[in-house]
């Protein structure tokens, strides 16, 4: 357990106020803020001012030790299954998009120093944070503290295990493997690409089957949008009988052609 209270002295409110909304995510008064208050400040409000001081360092000491936390923690609550299984749950527990909702459910988000013009989308903003908040509980209180704070405030609170572990989330990997297996012809085409009113990029992509739209995907990322043009085409591929039987007659014609290969070399007079 953690301790609850420490004696601090705050002389300035501001960091009166800093303790006490660590306080409420972390579970523990910081003994040295300063790691926090580098977690907590994003690389645009470094570079707006100059000052070369930002969360980037300690992101990659968070990440290192949340995904070895994780990994121990998957291990020992799935007994039975393999290590693929194991790899692709501790990947769904620690990926960005999880991680920023995470920091948002918990209050990190709105404490984030940033320059909003041209920033990344929060998703990824609050999930860098709270790696960088790991480092820097790690810094400021060791390794056992981050343990306890992955389980107690993070999995424990805010996730169930064996749902993400469960969940099924590549649906691109999932697509293109029903395309192999069935021989149909798959493509991705973007189609547009936005912003949003921080100028942040949106991307629109669209996934084809045989030449035939199955699924429409728009994200901050070329990844996010592909994965979900890909599970709408999954569902539609799953609901729609009638778009199969579309799908093989379009195979059928673009393949009709097709010539068994002549095992003979050709003779030239």
């Amino acid at each position: 357990m953690f301790n609850i209270i420490d004696t601090i002295r705050l002389p300035f409110r501001k960091e009166r106020e800093l303790f006490s909304s660590l306080y409420s995510i972390l579970g523990f008064y910081p003994r040295n803020i300063e790691p926090y208050k580098t977690a907590l400040t994003h690389r645009s409000l470094s570079q707006k001012y100059k000052k070369g001081v930002n969360n980037e360092r300690l992101e990659f000491l968070g990440d290192a030790i949340l995904g070895a936390i994780v990994a121990d923690v998957v291990y020992h609550h799935f007994p039975k299954k393999r290590e693929g299984f194991l790899t692709e749950a501790r990947s769904k527990i620690v990926k960005r998009e999880s991680l920023g909702k995470l920091a948002s459910e918990m209050g990190l988000v709105s404490l984030i120093h940033n320059n909003n013009s041209g920033t990344s989308h929060n998703s990824f903003m609050g999930g860098n944070a709270l790696e960088a908040l790991i480092g820097a509980i790690y810094i400021d209180r060791g390794y056992s503290y981050c343990v306890t704070f992955i389980e107690k405030r993070i999995l424990d609170k805010l996730i169930n295990i064996d749902k993400v572990a469960y969940k099924e989330v590549n649906f691109k990997s999932k697509l293109i493997e029903w395309s192999q297996k069935n021989r149909a012809l798959l493509e991705y085409q973007q189609i547009g690409e936005l912003r949003d009113d921080k100028a942040n990029p949106i991307f629109e992509f669209r996934v084809l089957i045989e030449g035939i739209e199955a699924g429409y995907g728009k994200g901050f990322t070329k990844k996010e949008s592909q994965q979900i043009a890909s599970k709408a085409a999954l569902q539609l591929l799953r609901n729609n009988p009638e778009f199969i039987e579309s799908v093989f007659a379009a195979k059928s014609e673009r393949t009709k052609y097709d010539e068994d290969p002549v095992a003979t070399a050709p003779i030239f007079s």
